[in-house]
């Protein structure tokens, strides 16, 4: 069993909104029922919530839904890392130039890196990243 893991945004939506779901989403999901702990970014939050707002206004998912996707959100067990805004001038924004990454993006990836955990994410450029930085993608 994976005992923690990162994963980003685009992942979380994956759980609550049917579209962006995969294989993948749904063993990450299974992992955190199964005792898997998840760690993120203290980014996270905005940003999926965030998401959920915008595929409102994109008429993909209702209110209601939003607010049910929020709920069960916030009932997952997550570790909020609030370390990456300190090193955001440093190590975050060195990730982001050398691998052309968001910053937002590059946060994700230093979390796994520092913490050496399997980062799970959907974002062609963050995995291409990932792989090229050393750490280990959800396969």
């Amino acid at each position: 069993m994976t005992e923690a893991f990162v994963a980003d945004a685009s992942v979380a939506i994956g759980w609550v909104h049917p579209a962006p779901a995969t294989r993948q989403t749904a063993a990450m999901l299974e992992a955190i029922a199964d005792g898997a702990r998840l760690e993120v970014p203290a980014l996270w939050p905005l940003e999926v919530a965030n998401a959920l707002l915008v595929l409102v206004r994109r008429r993909k998912l209702t209110e209601d839904e939003r607010q049910v996707a929020l709920g069960w959100l916030r009932g997952l067990r997550v570790r909020l890392d609030h370390d990456a805004a300190s090193l955001a001038f440093s190590r975050v924004s060195e990730l982001a130039a050398t691998h052309q990454l968001s910053v937002y993006d590059a946060a994700y990836l230093e979390l796994a890196q520092r913490r050496r955990l399997v980062l799970g994410c959907k974002d062609g450029p963050l995995r291409t990243a990932a792989t090229r930085a050393g750490v280990n993608l959800w396969a």
